[in-house]
Order: C-alpha cells, then structure tokens, then sequence
C-alpha cells in the first residue's frame, strides 16, 4: 500500500522518524551542530506543553524565575559528583570578546575564571537559595524556570538529543527530607497525568536505579514510555537532592528550637524531548499524528475548487463554517480552527495537511457546498477513513470527535506497549527473547540486581535499566537472573532513546 512516508516505520524507523519531522515541517538542523532550528508548527506543540505544564506548577505553588545561562566554573566545582556527570558535555565559555586579525576575528582578553553554558542549574540556583534561606520561616520555597541549556551531543537527533535544547527545571528547597521526597513525587504526578492524559502517551512511574540516577541524588524518580518500536523514551525525571546541594552550597536555616540545619532539595525537568516521544508515540506511515489536547489547530479547513466562478462560494461557506465551529467548547477553551485557502491543487494541500497532523481535517468543494456536507479525515483512525458528514451534525459533534480521537491515541498506545512487554525470569529467557531481530523490540520486567556484571550483560544488548515501577513492592526471597544475588525489586529493561 502507498504511504505518504517512506521508508515506513517497519522499514526504517530511524530514518521515518526523519522524514515525519521534515514533512511535518516541525523542524530542521542548524548550521551548529547538534543544534536545530525549531519552525512555527513544532513550536506551538512547545508552547501548548508550556501552558499545560505552567497552568500545573503555579498549581501546586510554584513561581516561575530567571537565573544567568552562564555559571562560573567554580561553582561546578563545590558538587564533585555532579559535576563529574556533566563534565564531558558541557560548553565552555574562556573569553571576553573578539578582535581582528586580518582578514578573520580571533578571541581575545581571556577570562580569569571560565563559564560553562549552564547544562543544568542546580548549582547556581543553590547559590541563590544560601542567601535566601535563612530561618524556617523562609521554607519552603518553590521556582521553576523555562529556558535552554547547553549539553554537547555527539550523535545528535531532532528533538531526541540536541546539544541546545528548551526545557523547565524546577528547583525547591525544604525543611524536612519528608516534604522534600513528597515534593518529588508530587512533580512526577504532574508530570505522569501530563504525558497521559494531554499527551496521550501511557508512561511507567518508577525509580531510576542506584547507577542510573541524577548526579549528585539520593534518589531520582522517571517517568518511561515506550515509542512504536518497542525502545524506551524518558520523558521527565523528578529527583531528591537530599542535603547533598544543600552542603555543597551552604543552604542552612535556623529552625524554631534555633539549632543550625542544612536544608533538603529537589529538582525536575522536562525538555522539548517530549515532542520526539509524541512523534513517535503517535504518528503513522502517512505521518505526524496529533492529539486534539496538545495540538494548537485542531480542525484544518481545506477549500477545493477548480474555477474562479467557484471559489467565492466555498470560501463563504467555509468561512460561515469556521465561525460556528469555532464557538464550539473543548478542552477547557475553544475548538481552534484554520483555513488552509493556498491556491494549489486540491491533492497537494490535502496530503500537507495530513502530514502535519490536524487531529481533524474537512475537505470542501462545490458539491460539499450544494448539499450541505463536508468530506472529514480523522487523522486518528487514518487517511483510509474518509467519510461524508452533514455540516451541521459535524458542529454539533466535533467535541466528542475530539474527545474520542484522545482516547483513542492513549488506548492504541497503551495496548502496543503492553503487548511487548515481557516478563523475563531466567537467563535463558533473557537471551531468546532479546536475541530476536524484530519490530517492534520488546522490553524485558525481571529481578535483575544492579552491579556491574549485570549493566555488561544488558550492553551487550544496547539495553539498560529503565526504572523500578512504583507500581511494585518489595519482595522477599527474589535472586538476579543473571548473578544470584539476593534483590527485592523488579526493573525494566530496554533499548532507549
């Protein structure tokens, strides 16, 4: 069958993925490298996560601020485990301005102190938050911050993994350990409930194992989806601190018996990562595929018209169309809607159209006009299911349409997940089932301890540990399938983005 895509995703999902961002017109790579130039429709995917996301953290009490992109090295320096994590991507800032030199321009007036581009900013953060704490009564307090940072990526994919990306990170500070492991978990809900229900992608809330966690954290927690070939994809990670920034910063309080404490932080983000997981959650061999709740158009008007003679009727009755549907009430707000009237022909516009995703798009020519139709596409259910629809029953229905197309992307995506998902109990097991050249890839649930000989095992597989479900409990008398030893919790394992 012919697919507006090629290759298609059982073909070649890599190089698919590609050609759904390129004929989506979502973005395109930069002269740097590693660095994309994100256009008009990939933004407003961006800017309809910030509003959801922002509308969520204000919520649960937090305030959005701005700190400097440029961190002195020293500061760096104070976490040395954190910084050991991001010491080989980071961007490094060594002078002051530029001069001439013939025909070229040269550095010049190197810097006592360099800066790193900020590849996260926990640490100039803390240097904020020692002068702002000083008695409990100062607690806790609660930012977040949208902005870009800089992590140099040598095998650079849009959206996936860029060197320059846009992301929030929020940044709080406690009294107690308590309030801050809630504070946590409270984030990895905003986070989890976003993914699922205006994402419409199924995630695993769980625990990042002791050598996959953050830098410099007692503990992190993820979310993990699964992308149409069966790899893993975090899209979020909210992380206890404990008191470790808090030392390394000297962010103390007083507290009410007037004893001198260091105080407990946390940390989480989400990135414009979150758009590749949507890709390719969702979209098909026709290409992108948008959930209604995310997408900033959700019904797209295609005027169809061979003559001048015809064009001023349809587009009156597309405008006459665009007016009542617009008034129409979803998803807290109002259906939004766009004419596409470029004068080109009906099929080209069509198929732009498609592979830009509109959740809903209405063909209407001469004949829809006469007899008081319009042509629908879901992009949901597909190119292959066109139909006829009164235009007055489709005013009437759009919403629930809408509403029904949601649900549908989440039930589809969750249902290819769990169908590949596979519980792994032995070794034996283990090399079968991963052995497999097939699509999509499977992930693996299994006692598996976390050392060293096991993370060999699992990158002999390009595989890694993804998370503890929160889902599980403690067990035990359970021993690793590949060594033995004693564990009391299962993981999953996966190929990941």
């Amino acid at each position: 069958m012919k697919t507006a895509i090629t290759p298609t995703r059982e073909e070649d999902f890599n190089e698919w993925y590609q050609e759904v961002v390129k004929s989506g017109d979502l973005a395109e790579n930069s002269p740097v490298r590693g660095c994309m130039i994100i256009k008009p429709h990939g933004y407003s995917i961006w800017e309809g996560m910030q509003k959801h996301l922002d509308a969520e953290f204000k919520r649960t009490g937090h305030q959005n601020v701005y700190f400097p992109m440029l961190i002195p090295l020293s500061y760096l320096e104070k976490e040395a485990e954190h910084v050991e994590g991001f010491a080989k991507e980071c961007a490094v800032v060594t002078h002051r301005r530029l001069v001439k030199d013939g025909d070229r321009l040269k550095p010049d007036g190197e810097l006592g102190e360099p800066y790193v581009i900020r590849p996260t900013s926990e640490m100039v953060i803390g240097e904020a938050f020692a002068k702002w704490v000083n008695s409990y009564r100062d607690l806790p307090i609660k930012i977040n911050q949208w902005a870009n940072v800089m992590r140099w990526e040598m095998r650079p994919r849009i959206f996936l993994r860029t060197s320059e990306f846009l992301w929030q990170e929020g940044h709080t500070v406690h009294a107690t350990a308590e309030e801050a492991v809630q504070e946590t978990l409270t984030m990895l809900e905003v986070y989890r409930s976003f993914f699922e229900d205006v994402l419409a992608i199924p995630v695993m809330p769980g625990q990042k194992t002791e050598s996959e966690k953050f830098p410099g954290a007692d503990s992190t927690y993820t979310i993990e989806a699964m992308m149409q070939d069966g790899k893993a994809l975090q899209g979020g990670t909210s992380h206890f601190l404990g008191q470790n920034f808090a030392k390394a910063q000297g962010i103390k309080f007083a507290d009410k018996d007037l004893s001198e404490k260091y105080a407990f932080t946390t940390s989480w983000g989400v990135s414009t990562r979150m758009i590749g997981g949507l890709i390719m959650t969702h979209s098909d061999d026709d290409g992108l595929v948008l959930p209604p709740k995310i997408a900033a158009v959700h019904v797209k008007l295609l005027p169809i018209y061979k003559k001048e003679a015809e064009r001023e009727e349809v587009l009156a009755y597309v405008n006459d169309l665009m007016a009542e549907v617009s008034k129409v009430d979803f998803n807290g707000g109002k259906v939004s809607v766009e004419v596409d009237d470029r004068d080109i022909r009906g099929g080209e516009k069509y198929w732009s159209n498609v592979k830009k995703g509109y959740p809903i798009i209405l063909e209407i020519g001469p004949r829809d006009v006469k007899n008081g139709k319009v042509f629908m596409t879901r992009r949901d259910l597909g190119t292959g299911a066109k139909s006829g629809i009164a235009k007055d029953d489709f005013i009437s229905s759009v919403a629930s349409m809408l509403e029904e197309a949601q649900a549908n992307l989440y039930t589809r995506a969750k249902e290819k997940r769990d169908a590949n998902i596979v519980e792994i109990s032995s070794k034996d097991q283990f090399e079968e089932v991963f052995s497999r050249k097939e699509f999509p890839n499977k992930m693996g649930f299994a006692y598996i301890a976390d050392n060293e000989e096991s993370r060999n095992i699992l990158s002999e597989k390009q595989m890694s540990f993804r998370c503890m479900p929160l889902t599980e409990q403690e067990v035990e008398g359970k021993t690793c399938i590949f060594t033995g030893e004693p564990v009391k919790r299962r993981v999953i394992i996966a190929k990941s983005y």
